[in-house]
């Protein structure tokens, strides 16, 4: 081998073994070369990048001035990016767009000028930086939250106090209505700073070894005593479910609080439904969070067929004194109480809502680690590998651009070919001209002219040899009075586990 082959060969081995994305580009922006990273960021097929203009890959906006900045710099040397760097906004062919940070160097070559630049996706970075920012905030408010109650918990201790020797002395005296009613108020704010005390992480919590079944069905009992003929409230429970270790007294105000907001939601009547079941979390999860440990939990949701939540006010929800009820109608701290007992207790909460479908929200409360040969034999049942697939051909449907790429290569781990849809109408014609697609997996909700649920219906009459699997975080209006998804469609609730994708492809396979 010659050292200019050689060389090469090292060049090509780089270029293809490089994690972020590189494109080499002429002066005319005509893109010359680029590595699988490239292809893959922006969603074209090996080696359809080439020949095409660099241009392709930026918003029409940024597109538009992009050939000036290079002539600037060719003609007058004045750099923007080039030697820099700088964080963009990139176009992927499919329309969507994504954050990156973009590096370009400048070389000349036997009197010619190329352009090099290697591109990293900011996609992941932002989300937990997202994610941090609303945890910091948490925790911010959390302390600012505590040291209030804790230092109006020292005035109300004063002022009860006070009242009732007023009240002994007075017991006979006309001033005991209005020292009855102070006494009260009193007992309001004693109240009240209790509840911050729980959002704030200091609350007195009496954690007990409970069955989450059993206390959805008391309170699902009760609720349906009290919540009116046109509200109509369903359960869905875990089988065999796992021990956890908290306050019973707790989780059940905290059903109740859900049960009050969902039925505010749904002012003119609607479904309601509370469910267990197991719940996994995973690495790639935590990835998304802050502060969530990997384990295995009871997850306890309330879900509602109401007006949902916007974006601005979901990620609000569970801060303190936030509350969208008129003045006078609420404290705000319903939420917050639910935030502080779910993660003082070692678990988390999450809210899923879409305005005018619906809301969920969760409790995750951690298995209870049994002592002994149990937990080795539930430790062994985890590590067995999961069932895989022999090249079957499935169809993932998904809008979000993140949770599509690591559909894929999950489902791709297990032994499965695939294609992808960014919507319901793409993944129909695909269907229409893909004869051997054997399952579509599509998320529920997804924006256009279809949802994924629309989409499953209408491939049972088109392709009825294909299997459906859907997938969702909330099921809202698709859940039938027995809470079972409606016309038999099988439902995989984010999020879930490799193994349990397996299973359930395999399972449909078996249909």
């Amino acid at each position: 081998m010659t050292v200019d082959t050689k060389k090469e060969t090292f060049l090509a081995v780089l270029l293809e073994a490089a994690p972020d994305a590189i494109v080499f580009a002429d002066s005319t922006g005509i893109i010359l070369e680029a590595n699988m990273a490239a292809h893959r960021m922006f969603g074209y097929k090996n080696g359809a990048l080439v020949g095409l203009s660099i241009d392709t890959l930026m918003p029409s906006a940024v597109a538009d001035r992009h050939g000036g900045f290079v002539s600037r710099y060719l003609n007058e040397g004045t750099a923007r990016i080039i030697g820099r760097g700088r964080d963009l906004i990139g176009a992927r062919k499919n329309g969507s767009q994504f954050p990156l940070h973009l590096s370009v160097g400048h070389a000349q070559a036997e009197g010619q000028d190329y352009f090099v630049g290697i591109m990293h996706d900011l996609t992941g970075r932002r989300q937990v930086e997202s994610a941090l920012e609303r945890s910091q905030r948490m925790e911010a408010l959390g302390e600012l939250t505590g040291g209030v109650a804790h230092d109006f918990n020292n005035l109300l201790t004063i002022i009860t106090g006070n009242i009732e020797l007023l009240a002994m002395d007075n017991a006979t005296g006309h001033d005991g209505g209005m020292l009855a009613d102070a006494l009260e108020a009193a007992e309001l704010g004693t109240s009240l700073t209790a509840q911050l005390l729980v959002f704030a992480r200091r609350g007195v919590l009496i954690p007990q070894d409970i069955d989450v079944n059993e206390i959805a069905e008391d309170m699902a009992a009760l609720l349906r005593r009290t919540l009116g003929a046109r509200i109509v409230l369903t359960t869905r429970l875990a089988d065999d479910p796992w021990i956890v270790q908290a306050d019973p007294a707790q989780l059940q105000t905290a059903l109740l609080n859900l049960a009050v907001n969902a039925k505010a939601a749904m002012p003119d009547g609607g479904a309601m439904m509370v469910e267990t079941a197991k719940a996994t979390i995973d690495d790639s999860y935590v990835a998304q969070e802050v502060g969530v440990v990997p384990g295995e939990y009871m997850r306890i949701s309330v879900s509602d067929t109401g007006t949902g939540m916007p974006e601005a006010i979901k990620n609000r929800a569970f801060e303190p004194f936030f509350t969208t009820k008129p003045q006078g109608q609420g404290t705000g701290l319903g939420l917050s109480m639910l935030y502080g007992f779910a993660r003082q207790s070692g678990g988390h909460a999450t809210i899923y809502s879409e305005e005018g479908q619906g809301t969920t929200i969760s409790i995750y409360l951690p298995r209870k680690i049994a002592d002994g040969p149990g937990r080795a034999d539930a430790d062994e049942a985890v590590s067995d590998p999961p069932v895989r697939g022999n090249g079957q051909l499935v169809l993932v449907a998904e809008d979000n651009a993140s949770v599509r790429r690591l559909s894929v290569t999950r489902i791709e781990a297990l032994g499965y070919r695939t294609l992808e849809a960014k919507n319901a109408d793409e993944a129909l014609k695909i269907l229409r001209t893909t004869p051997d697609v054997e399952i579509l997996f599509t998320d529920i909700v997804m924006p256009g002219s279809m949802t994924g649920y629309e989409l499953a219906q209408k491939t049972r009459r088109l392709c009825p040899h294909v299997k459906t699997l859907l997938t969702t975080a909330y099921a809202g209006r698709l859940l039938d009075t027995n809470g079972e998804l409606q016309e038999g469609f099988q439902l995989l609730r984010k999020p879930y586990r490799q193994e349990e994708l397996a299973a359930k492809l395999k399972a449909l396979l078996a249909l």
